[in-house]
């Protein structure tokens, strides 16, 4: 195969070129055909730029400068890793080398994600999970939601706020955040104030009912030992409102014996009873009036607790406004486990993330 053009133009100085005073046969791998390897058989020509005074190779169509494969073979490659389970299935498929097909991949899933340019949604969900573990530390990674969209936004590497916004200043946007969902960490509090002038934020109802869960654990074990097959451990654990009426009254009864337990566990109660409430007005003043019982109580774990509920007393309130849980953030990260299961681990941020983005959009 060989070009037809009359003319072709010098890549140093753009000036056309009608010399052509050489030819040379190329090869260049093309995507399978029927689980068949295509070699496709070019015949360059090679043009001299007279204000140049320098030779240069005319360009193909599909091929870039100095490659062996046309780009419908690198994307084949992308096809071939979501079509297979392993990548030595895909190596030998495609008949590459290992460091040619890790090369490939990384460096088209890349370019995918290049091409998306889309600004900050309007609500967001904000949550982080550890991507590599050593002996002495764990790395984590912050995962950013689309909760309209359904998809993972941004992925950035890190949980403190300073390090996420040198990650994320590039998006155009950021004032189109109207609710972000967060569990109850103050750093994430403290960069989304910032980093989004025109949010409110809500904290995560399920992060907020299990504020007193490894209080009261710490209060049953002391009482029964660690024995997990014993059903009250799991009585304790679940709503009133779920449980039968009989485990419902066993459990009551049992509690009448342990008054500090009764005490971690009735105020867990009254976090469930508080998230059934309808309307921003009654849940204001019931939060008032749980945070006024928890201040007669002289349970450490209940001090806490109040502290907590008033330190985020607007954001959980923000709840009864916004019905907005990050639920679906959490389903990202148990995906992401999936994507590290099926990786054996990752080292690379870099490579963690396009993996990642590829995955959950």
């Amino acid at each position: 195969t060989e070009k037809t053009s009359e003319v072709e133009v010098c890549p140093k100085c753009a000036s056309p070129s009608r010399s052509v005073y050489d030819r040379r046969w190329v090869r260049v791998k093309d995507e399978p055909i029927r689980q068949r390897n295509v070699q496709l058989h070019i015949r360059k020509r090679r043009f001299m730029c007279k204000p140049c005074n320098k030779p240069f190779t005319e360009p193909v169509a599909g091929v870039a400068k100095g490659a062996r494969t046309t780009a419908r073979y690198r994307k084949a490659v992308l096809a071939s890793c979501e079509r297979f389970a392993d990548l030595t299935s895909v190596q030998r498929y495609l008949r590459c080398s290992a460091g040619y097909l890790y090369k490939t991949l990384y460096a088209e899933l890349e370019r995918r994600l290049r091409m998306r340019t889309y600004p900050w949604p309007e609500v967001i969900g904000i949550d982080e999970h550890f991507f590599r573990r050593d002996r002495a530390f764990r790395a984590f990674v912050t995962v950013i939601v689309d909760m309209k969209g359904k998809r993972v936004f941004e992925v950035a590497e890190g949980k403190r706020g300073a390090d996420i916004e040198a990650q994320l200043t590039h998006i155009p946007g950021r004032e189109n955040v109207r609710w972000i969902a967060l569990d109850l960490a103050d750093a994430y509090k403290t960069f989304c104030k910032r980093f989004f002038p025109n949010a409110q934020l809500v904290a995560d109802k399920f992060h907020v009912l299990r504020l007193l869960n490894p209080a009261i654990n710490r209060a049953r074990k002391a009482i029964t030992g660690d024995r997990r097959s014993l059903p009250v451990r799991r009585w304790l654990l679940t709503s009133g409102k779920k449980l039968h009426r009989e485990k419902r009254w066993r459990l009551l009864k049992w509690l009448n014996q342990h008054p500090e337990l009764n005490q971690l566990y009735h105020a867990k109660e009254s976090l469930h009873g508080f998230y059934r409430i309808r309307g921003y007005g009654r849940a204001k003043r019931a939060l008032t009036k749980m945070c006024d019982a928890l201040a007669l109580s002289e349970v450490p774990e209940l001090q806490t607790l109040r502290r907590t509920l008033i330190r985020w007393r607007r954001e959980i309130l923000n709840y009864f406004v916004r019905r907005l849980t990050n639920g679906r953030t959490e389903g990202f990260n148990a995906k992401a486990k999936l994507v590290k299961r099926r990786a054996y681990g990752f080292r690379s941020f870099r490579n963690y993330r396009l993996r990642l983005l590829t995955a959950c959009t």
